[in-house]
């Protein structure tokens, strides 16, 4: 049967926001978020992004995710106040970006840190006897320094994983891995030189977003709304403030592998002391 009429979503954009530090919550949300645009044939997505980055794995998978979908639908990522590092990984699995020309973004790098409370520990009389399965299972244990050994490890796991960043904004952005490498050393730049680098299309409001939007899927863009895919928090969590999610880190001493907005001045995102 063929039904006289476009189901309503087939004339609305979806619109979906990524605020905050990028966790696994978030890309949980995100995931279904994407599906439930897949899944109700919306033309296009608005991705709304106002964060200063998160974790490697979520940011990968969040990206993947758009990068599938866009072979399905037009989408296009507006960054917000501040979209760096992470959130500019998760904005490439777009098909086009804006920015502010005021937006914080860039921070293109990959960060690991971790705690050395040797001295302190000394201080006030307390040690630790360790038993491990292996000479590396407890890198970047908080009791002592790095060895030259866990140091090389360390770094060659941040080289690949900063090679797979440069990549990425290298194949989405049509640059040259040389090019992307030469202000992908972890500064921050504006959404104007964002634009002079190529890393986003145009300078912009997220209202401008939507329009353009629309143009690209032939809607109206004085008429067409977007529709915006939140999820449904349970009924308590509703009426009871809600608790802090703690994530454990990898193995005894690493706390964190981060796609992270980390300069000084601004808060140290994704950071478990």
């Amino acid at each position: 049967m063929v039904w006289p009429f476009k189901p309503k979503f087939r004339k609305q954009i979806a619109r979906i926001e990524i605020t905050g530090a990028i966790a696994s919550a978030t890309r949980k949300r995100v995931l279904e978020a994407l599906k439930t645009v897949e899944e109700k044939k919306f033309p296009a997505l608005l991705l709304r992004i106002d964060s200063p980055g998160g974790t490697v794995g979520d940011s990968q998978e969040i990206y993947s995710a758009l990068k599938r979908l866009r072979e399905k639908i037009k989408i296009v990522a507006s960054f917000g106040n501040i979209s760096a590092s992470g959130g500019v990984y998760i904005g490439m699995g777009a098909e086009h970006i804006m920015a502010n020309p005021g937006t914080i973004t860039g921070s293109i790098g990959v960060i690991l840190r971790g705690n050395n409370l040797e001295r302190l520990l000394e201080k006030i009389g307390v040690s630790f006897k360790v038993i491990k399965s292996g000479p590396y299972k407890d890198i970047l244990a908080f009791d002592r320094e790095l060895t030259e050994p866990e140091e090389n490890i360390l770094q060659e796991l941040i080289d690949i994983s900063y090679q797979q960043f440069v990549q990425t904004v290298a194949e989405a952005r049509s640059l040259g891995v040389e090019t992307v490498k030469s202000f992908a050393d972890g500064r921050i730049f504006t959404g104007q030189q964002a634009l002079e680098l190529g890393v986003i299309d145009r300078l912009g409001t997220e209202e401008d977003a939507r329009r353009w939007t629309a143009e690209l899927v032939d809607l109206d863009p004085e008429k067409t709304l977007c529709h915006t895919l939140e999820e449904r928090k349970p009924l308590l969590s509703r009426i009871l403030p809600g608790s802090r999610q703690v994530s454990s880190g990898i193995g005894a001493g690493i706390d964190w592998l981060e796609f992270e907005m980390s300069t000084s001045g601004l808060p140290l995102w994704l950071y478990r002391p």
